[in-house]
Protein backbone atom coordinates (compact mmCIF):
# COMPACT_ATOMS: atom_id res chain seq x y z
CA UNK A 1 0.00 0.00 0.00
CA UNK A 2 1.20 3.34 -0.99
CA UNK A 3 1.84 5.87 1.78
CA UNK A 4 0.27 9.47 1.61
CA UNK A 5 3.39 10.97 0.06
CA UNK A 6 3.02 7.97 -2.23
CA UNK A 7 6.40 6.01 -0.93
CA UNK A 8 6.02 2.04 -0.31
CA UNK A 9 6.60 0.54 3.49
CA UNK A 10 10.39 0.23 3.02
CA UNK A 11 10.99 3.80 1.08
CA UNK A 12 13.00 6.95 2.91
CA UNK A 13 11.77 10.50 2.09
CA UNK A 14 14.16 12.32 -0.30
CA UNK A 15 17.04 12.39 1.54
CA UNK A 16 19.62 15.46 0.61
CA UNK A 17 23.13 16.10 2.28
CA UNK A 18 24.40 19.85 1.64
CA UNK A 19 28.15 19.66 2.87
CA UNK A 20 29.88 23.26 3.96
CA UNK A 21 26.49 25.04 4.99
CA UNK A 22 28.16 27.93 6.73
CA UNK A 23 31.62 29.20 6.97
CA UNK A 24 32.74 29.17 10.41
CA UNK A 25 32.21 25.88 11.77
CA UNK A 26 34.85 22.99 11.35
CA UNK A 27 32.12 20.91 9.74
CA UNK A 28 28.73 21.77 8.76
CA UNK A 29 25.81 20.07 6.88
CA UNK A 30 22.18 21.26 5.76
CA UNK A 31 20.57 17.87 5.86
CA UNK A 32 17.09 17.02 4.30
CA UNK A 33 14.34 14.29 5.04
CA UNK A 34 11.54 15.08 3.40
CA UNK A 35 10.73 18.51 4.61
CA UNK A 36 12.51 17.82 8.17
CA UNK A 37 15.80 19.90 7.40
CA UNK A 38 18.20 20.84 10.02
CA UNK A 39 21.68 22.40 9.79
CA UNK A 40 24.18 20.65 12.19
CA UNK A 41 27.53 22.10 12.50
CA UNK A 42 30.62 20.70 14.69
CA UNK A 43 32.96 23.17 15.84
CA UNK A 44 36.38 22.02 17.74
CA UNK A 45 37.35 23.80 21.41
CA UNK A 46 40.30 23.39 23.46
CA UNK A 47 40.15 22.12 26.69
CA UNK A 48 37.76 19.96 28.88
CA UNK A 49 34.97 20.01 30.95
CA UNK A 50 36.13 19.56 34.33
CA UNK A 51 35.61 15.85 35.14
CA UNK A 52 38.32 15.48 31.96
CA UNK A 53 41.14 17.79 32.69
CA UNK A 54 44.24 15.88 33.21
CA UNK A 55 43.02 12.53 31.55
CA UNK A 56 44.45 13.59 28.15
CA UNK A 57 41.05 12.42 26.56
CA UNK A 58 38.85 14.78 24.53
CA UNK A 59 34.78 15.32 24.60
CA UNK A 60 32.21 15.32 22.25
CA UNK A 61 28.76 16.99 23.25
CA UNK A 62 25.56 18.31 21.36
CA UNK A 63 22.90 21.10 21.44
CA UNK A 64 19.58 20.72 19.55
CA UNK A 65 16.50 22.65 19.32
CA UNK A 66 14.00 24.11 16.80
CA UNK A 67 13.47 27.24 15.08
CA UNK A 68 10.44 28.98 16.33
CA UNK A 69 9.53 28.84 12.86
CA UNK A 70 10.04 25.06 12.30
CA UNK A 71 6.26 23.60 12.96
CA UNK A 72 2.97 24.87 12.43
CA UNK A 73 2.88 26.98 15.62
CA UNK A 74 5.70 29.05 16.50
CA UNK A 75 8.16 27.23 18.91
CA UNK A 76 9.47 29.28 21.82
CA UNK A 77 13.01 30.29 21.75
CA UNK A 78 14.60 28.06 24.62
CA UNK A 79 16.81 30.68 26.02
CA UNK A 80 17.60 30.03 29.38
CA UNK A 81 17.29 26.11 29.33
CA UNK A 82 16.38 23.16 26.80
CA UNK A 83 12.90 21.42 26.94
CA UNK A 84 12.91 18.32 28.47
CA UNK A 85 12.15 17.43 25.17
CA UNK A 86 15.20 19.19 23.52
CA UNK A 87 17.73 18.16 26.10
CA UNK A 88 16.56 14.21 25.84
CA UNK A 89 17.45 14.62 21.93
CA UNK A 90 20.64 16.46 22.35
CA UNK A 91 21.60 13.94 25.21
CA UNK A 92 20.96 10.90 22.28
CA UNK A 93 22.92 12.80 19.61
CA UNK A 94 25.82 12.99 21.84
CA UNK A 95 26.25 9.82 23.03
CA UNK A 96 25.43 8.33 19.14
CA UNK A 97 28.38 10.26 18.19
CA UNK A 98 30.90 9.30 20.75
CA UNK A 99 30.18 5.76 20.19
CA UNK A 100 32.33 5.87 17.01
CA UNK A 101 34.76 8.22 18.15
CA UNK A 102 38.35 8.23 19.33
CA UNK A 103 37.90 10.38 22.25
CA UNK A 104 41.67 9.76 23.37
CA UNK A 105 43.23 10.58 19.99
CA UNK A 106 41.39 13.90 20.13
CA UNK A 107 43.32 14.38 22.98
CA UNK A 108 41.92 17.31 25.30
CA UNK A 109 39.44 19.23 22.78
CA UNK A 110 35.74 19.45 22.81
CA UNK A 111 33.69 19.14 19.37
CA UNK A 112 30.84 20.55 20.13
CA UNK A 113 27.58 19.41 18.11
CA UNK A 114 24.70 21.71 17.37
CA UNK A 115 21.58 20.56 15.58
CA UNK A 116 19.23 23.18 14.33
CA UNK A 117 15.75 22.52 13.33
CA UNK A 118 15.07 24.69 10.32
CA UNK A 119 11.88 23.17 9.56
CA UNK A 120 9.94 19.64 11.26
CA UNK A 121 8.09 17.09 9.73
CA UNK A 122 9.01 13.51 11.96
CA UNK A 123 12.34 11.95 12.58
CA UNK A 124 14.28 14.68 13.29
CA UNK A 125 16.85 13.48 16.13
CA UNK A 126 17.13 10.83 13.21
CA UNK A 127 17.90 13.05 11.13
CA UNK A 128 20.34 15.19 13.07
CA UNK A 129 22.60 12.21 13.85
CA UNK A 130 22.79 11.53 10.16
CA UNK A 131 23.29 14.82 9.15
CA UNK A 132 25.52 15.66 12.51
CA UNK A 133 28.35 12.63 11.60
CA UNK A 134 28.47 14.28 8.28
CA UNK A 135 29.58 17.60 9.90
CA UNK A 136 32.16 15.79 12.14
CA UNK A 137 33.86 13.65 9.13
CA UNK A 138 34.33 17.49 7.60
CA UNK A 139 35.72 18.72 11.54
CA UNK A 140 37.88 15.88 11.57
CA UNK A 141 39.29 16.85 8.23
CA UNK A 142 40.05 20.19 9.65
CA UNK A 143 41.89 18.15 12.85
CA UNK A 144 43.91 16.51 10.44
CA UNK A 145 45.08 19.31 7.88
CA UNK A 146 46.60 21.09 10.76
CA UNK A 147 47.96 18.19 12.07
CA UNK A 148 46.05 18.72 15.18
CA UNK A 149 45.37 15.03 15.62
CA UNK A 150 47.48 12.57 13.59
CA UNK A 151 45.02 10.04 12.49
CA UNK A 152 41.40 10.30 12.47
CA UNK A 153 39.26 10.19 15.25
CA UNK A 154 36.31 8.40 13.38
CA UNK A 155 36.78 5.04 14.18
CA UNK A 156 32.81 3.85 12.06
CA UNK A 157 30.36 5.22 9.94
CA UNK A 158 26.86 5.88 11.18
CA UNK A 159 23.19 6.90 10.83
CA UNK A 160 19.84 6.58 12.15
CA UNK A 161 16.68 6.02 11.01
CA UNK A 162 13.20 5.87 12.82
CA UNK A 163 10.78 3.02 11.93
CA UNK A 164 7.34 2.39 13.05
CA UNK A 165 3.83 0.41 12.63
CA UNK A 166 0.87 3.04 12.08
CA UNK A 167 -2.23 1.96 10.84
CA UNK A 168 -1.22 -2.04 11.14
CA UNK A 169 1.87 -1.66 8.32
CA UNK A 170 5.62 -1.56 9.30
CA UNK A 171 7.00 1.50 7.82
CA UNK A 172 10.60 3.02 7.50
CA UNK A 173 11.35 6.72 7.77
CA UNK A 174 7.96 8.12 9.45
CA UNK A 175 6.56 11.68 8.95
CA UNK A 176 4.85 13.92 11.28
CA UNK A 177 1.33 12.35 10.41
CA UNK A 178 2.53 8.83 10.64
CA UNK A 179 4.08 9.13 13.39
CA UNK A 180 1.56 10.48 15.18
CA UNK A 181 -0.93 7.99 14.25
CA UNK A 182 1.54 5.24 14.93
CA UNK A 183 0.85 2.38 17.38
CA UNK A 184 4.52 1.61 17.57
CA UNK A 185 7.47 4.22 17.19
CA UNK A 186 10.67 3.53 16.99
CA UNK A 187 14.12 4.85 16.55
CA UNK A 188 17.29 3.35 15.56
CA UNK A 189 20.97 4.46 15.86
CA UNK A 190 23.49 1.90 13.84
CA UNK A 191 26.77 1.82 12.21
CA UNK A 192 28.14 0.88 8.89
CA UNK A 193 28.70 -2.37 10.52
CA UNK A 194 25.51 -3.00 11.56
CA UNK A 195 25.95 -2.67 15.09
CA UNK A 196 23.67 -1.24 16.94
CA UNK A 197 24.48 2.10 19.20
CA UNK A 198 20.96 2.62 20.68
CA UNK A 199 17.26 1.79 20.38
CA UNK A 200 14.52 3.62 21.53
CA UNK A 201 11.02 1.74 21.01
CA UNK A 202 7.67 2.49 22.73
CA UNK A 203 4.02 1.08 22.14
CA UNK A 204 1.48 4.02 21.93
CA UNK A 205 -1.18 2.74 23.95
CA UNK A 206 -0.68 -0.83 22.78
CA UNK A 207 1.57 -3.72 23.08
CA UNK A 208 3.46 -5.59 20.18
CA UNK A 209 5.58 -8.95 19.83
CA UNK A 210 8.97 -9.48 19.67
CA UNK A 211 8.47 -10.81 16.23
CA UNK A 212 7.50 -7.24 15.37
CA UNK A 213 10.33 -6.05 17.27
CA UNK A 214 12.71 -8.31 14.77
CA UNK A 215 10.77 -6.72 12.14
CA UNK A 216 11.25 -3.18 12.71
CA UNK A 217 14.80 -3.91 13.43
CA UNK A 218 15.24 -5.56 9.88
CA UNK A 219 13.73 -2.49 8.03
CA UNK A 220 15.61 0.09 10.03
CA UNK A 221 18.84 -1.83 9.31
CA UNK A 222 18.01 -1.48 4.88
CA UNK A 223 17.43 2.25 5.77
CA UNK A 224 20.26 2.88 7.28
CA UNK A 225 22.23 0.98 4.90
CA UNK A 226 20.79 3.56 2.28
CA UNK A 227 21.51 5.93 4.36
CA UNK A 228 25.09 5.27 4.61
CA UNK A 229 25.63 5.03 1.16
CA UNK A 230 23.90 8.67 0.54
CA UNK A 231 26.83 9.76 3.36
CA UNK A 232 29.44 8.23 1.01
CA UNK A 233 28.52 10.19 -1.81
CA UNK A 234 28.25 13.54 -0.29
CA UNK A 235 31.42 12.87 1.79
CA UNK A 236 33.54 11.25 -1.33
CA UNK A 237 35.37 7.98 -1.41
CA UNK A 238 38.60 9.82 0.17
CA UNK A 239 37.18 10.33 3.41
CA UNK A 240 35.49 7.63 3.35
CA UNK A 241 38.05 4.76 5.23
CA UNK A 242 36.10 3.16 8.26
CA UNK A 243 34.54 0.18 6.67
Amino acid sequence: MLRRDRRSADELRKVTIKRNFVKYAQGSTLISFGDTKIVCTAMVEEGVPAFLRGGKEGWLTAEYGLRPYSTPTRSLREVNQRRGRSYEIQRLIGRSLRAVVDLTGLGERTIWIDCDVLQADGGTRCASITGAFVALVDADRWLRERRIVADSIIKESLAAVSVGISRGEKLLDLSFQEDSQASVDMNVVMTGKKELVEVQVSGEGTSFSRAALNELLDLAEVGIAKLIQLQKNAIGIDEWNWC
